[in-house]
């Protein structure tokens, strides 16, 4: 079961368990996390679980599909390391996954 760590904006850490599969989304939304909202439930289709990756995990989480950037550029607070957490899913390899949210979100 992958473990991911959600920091806020204002430091406040979250840290949830959940199967293997589960995408980054709905680790938030289903453990409570605040400031991940993901009103469009996944669909990629709104930037409401924007995410900053951290640069430690950048390169095992891997880059954003051209429709994550599309959406992303709605998203205030663009960074190299934002993701949508509907587009990560969590395996096995992301155990110990850390991602800090935007300002805005809280």
């Amino acid at each position: 079961m992958p473990k991911v760590t959600f920091i806020t904006h204002h430091g406040q850490t979250h840290e949830v368990s959940v199967p293997t599969g589960t995408t980054l989304m709905l680790a938030a939304v289903d453990n409570g996390v605040p400031g991940i909202d993901g009103d469009c439930g996944g669909q990629c289709a709104c930037a409401t679980c924007h995410v900053f990756v951290d640069p430690a995990w950048a390169e095992r989480v891997g880059g954003r599909s051209e429709r994550e950037d599309d959406m992303l550029n709605f998203a205030a607070e663009l960074r190299d390391s934002s993701r949508l957490a509907c587009q990560i899913t969590l395996t096995d390899a992301l155990d110990g996954l850390v991602v800090h949210m935007p300002e805005g979100q809280h």
